[in-house]
């Protein structure tokens, strides 16, 4: 199978196409870029984190590479909850790429490839090979797609347009060809990346700095500790004068001008769409993050935009410790095609064209954690589709991957679509801290994860159980629990040690005082327990939710369902219908706009197909 495009999406779907067993080929336009971050030096985030983390529970790249390459770790959101907790990485962007391009040199049945994917071939309703720019072809059984913003990509610099993919890299316009010519529904979308600045010339000593964590913790279960020195990053906001720069240069910004007619990602908005939107604030933070260790390039995040480069240098030098500041590369725009990601089963292979898989921006995402976890699914499914298995699909409580494919295939996307906590209704099970008790077991079973990280992932799930075989039968009465120093009612009920860390001021370190053989709990172990035994009630009644769910998700409906046929739809819902095709009951019903009363016509009309089946199939 050949995977096009080798950023995040293509190196996560290839490595997990060939950790299958399939015969891979990672194609990209430049070796050298292989891993390229071509945004933010940042891993993880709130949600994001979690996309990371299961990632890395399916045995992918992802949280290997940024242990490797991180400079600054944090986790975010540390005084809430663990199920909105997020960890996050600051990257040497050339620490990254090496290390990704290290794990993929190591990856049997891989081959890396630089050439440039202009067609398709497609026989027979089925794609048979690659056609690339020098005339040959690469034939195979299976095609991933994962080419981010090189679609047809134009550059948005001010009044200046040229395009590319990236700078410093060629559109793919042959391929938009091709995927409309097999009949997929293209759109357009716009991302922007901030200027570059010179951090030798930033006056840091009158910023804030923003430490990491101290010991930094790991995305990979597979890491132990992280060994990269570790850097700080310093904070700034922009001003009244920076507003005032900004508004009286407002028609020379593409995105206002009407040079710029595609949508942006809402959360992540330029610094010209946050002065006009908010514009009765005065200040936007933004953040100095380094690029690298032998790296004095600073990202400023905060200040995306396409102004032209004057007006973006006069911006800057309004804004405190910026104002010597010399700009390395002003930032900018750009538009790309991407499929309405409707086009899709759950597998992530296009309805309109077996064997072709896509994954990432084309699919209307944003950010590189979306990216990966599409392109590890896509791959290990058209390499499981190769080899004539079952794709692996996961749902909504299985994990934040199953969240995204689910509001991908099910909803589309009129902007770029960003993961978020609160789009996952199961969060309290979708941790970052559970990621591999979740999915390395699925992982294993679809044959992507292999025997290192399974034998670890063994060995703590023995931790874990004889942990939790210790709080239980670790018990006390109220009298003895207050001899000790815990508060407990004198009620008479005797209480275990598991019983104990549901109160909000105990823990396990506590509890040693109790009983001193829970001190030798420790690690990830040690966490995993406390969460579980913390919100035991809570993840008891999220179970149900989601055992109710499940009822409804089994309910599928069929391929070739004809909408037309069911006479109590209005013609708006059925269009909806049409245009998504949900694969179930439950998808059906989470499309914007779907009433009740149309959901129950289609469970009654589909009842009435499967009993007329039945009644026909009786001799």
């Amino acid at each position: 199978m050949v995977v096009i495009g080798a950023g995040h999406a293509g190196c996560e779907a290839a490595a997990a196409a060939a950790r299958f067993g399939a015969r891979t080929v990672l194609l990209t336009q430049r070796l050298e870029t292989i891993g390229e971050m071509s945004c933010n030096p940042a891993i993880g985030g709130l949600a994001k984190g979690q996309l990371v983390r299961e990632i890395d529970a399916l045995d992918g790249l992802m949280g290997r590479v940024i242990d490797r390459a991180g400079i600054q770790f944090r986790i975010l959101n540390r005084s809430k909850g663990p199920a909105v907790q997020g960890p996050r990485a600051q990257a040497d962007r050339k620490l990254y790429r090496l290390a990704m391009r290290a794990l993929l040199d190591e990856t049997e049945n891989l081959s890396l490839l630089e050439g440039s994917a202009e067609d398709l071939v497609v026989e027979g309703g089925r794609v048979r090979g690659v056609v690339l720019a020098d005339g040959s072809t690469l034939v195979c059984g299976a095609v991933v797609i994962t080419t981010g913003t090189f679609l047809r990509g134009l550059i948005h610099l001010g009044e200046k347009t040229w395009a590319a993919g990236r700078v410093g890299d060629a559109p793919s316009v042959g391929l938009s060809l091709a995927l409309e010519r097999a009949g997929l529904p293209l759109g357009r979308l716009k991302t922007g990346t901030p200027a570059r600045l010179d951090g030798r010339t930033i006056d840091w000593e009158f910023l804030d700095r923003q430490e990491g964590d101290d010991p930094p913790v790991p995305f990979s279960y597979l890491t132990d500790r992280i060994t990269t020195p570790q850097v700080a990053c310093g904070i700034t906001a922009t001003t009244p004068a920076t507003h005032a720069v900004i508004r009286a240069n407002l028609e020379r910004a593409p995105m206002y001008s009407g040079q710029i007619q595609s949508t942006g990602p809402r959360y992540c908005p330029s610094i010209e769409d946050k002065v006009v939107r908010f514009a009765d604030r005065e200040r936007h933070q933004i953040f100095l993050e380094p690029e690298g260790l032998d790296d004095d390039t600073v990202y400023p995040n905060g200040i995306s935009t396409s102004l032209p480069e004057d007006v973006q240098r006069a911006m800057i030098a309004t804004i405190p410790g910026l104002e010597h500041c010399r700009v390395i590369r002003p930032g900018y725009a750009i538009e790309y095609d991407f499929v309405d990601p409707r086009a899709l089963h759950r597998s992530l292979e296009t309805r309109a064209v077996a064997g072709l898989f896509l994954a990432g921006q084309i699919n209307g995402t944003t950010g590189y954690e979306e990216a990966g976890g599409q392109g590890l699914l896509a791959g290990l499914n058209a390499a499981r589709q190769c080899g004539g298995a079952a794709p692996l699909v996961l749902d909504r409580a299985d994990a934040y991957l199953g969240v995204m494919i689910d509001d991908l295939v099910s909803l589309g996307t009129s902007e770029p679509y960003r993961m978020f906590t609160s789009r996952a209704e199961y969060r309290l099970l979708l941790r970052a801290d559970n990621a591999d008790l979740r999915l390395t077991p699925k992982g294993r079973e679809a044959g992507c994860v292999e025997s290192t990280r399974w034998a670890s992932f063994m060995v703590k799930c023995a931790g874990l159980e004889r942990g939790r075989q210790t709080l239980h039968a670790l018990k006390g009465s109220p009298d003895m629990l207050r001899r000790h120093g815990l508060e407990i009612n004198r009620d008479g009920v005797v209480r275990s040690a598991w019983d104990l860390l549901a109160y909000p001021d105990l823990d396990l370190g506590r509890l040693a005082t109790v009983w001193p053989e829970l001190g030798e709990l420790s690690g990830t172990v040690a966490e995993q327990l406390e969460i579980e035994g913390k919100y035991a009630g809570y993840l008891d009644r999220q179970e149900a939710d989601i055992r109710a769910y499940r009822r409804e998700e089994g309910l599928a409906l069929p391929a070739d369902l004809d909408y037309d046929a069911i006479g109590s739809l209005s013609n708006e819902v059925r269009q909806k219908f049409k245009a998504a095709r949900p694969e179930t009951l439950a998808a059906a019903a989470r499309i914007p706009g779907i009433t009740p009363a149309a959901v129950t016509a289609l469970l009654g009309h589909v009842k009435r197909r499967v009993l007329e089946w039945s009644e026909e199939s009786v001799p």
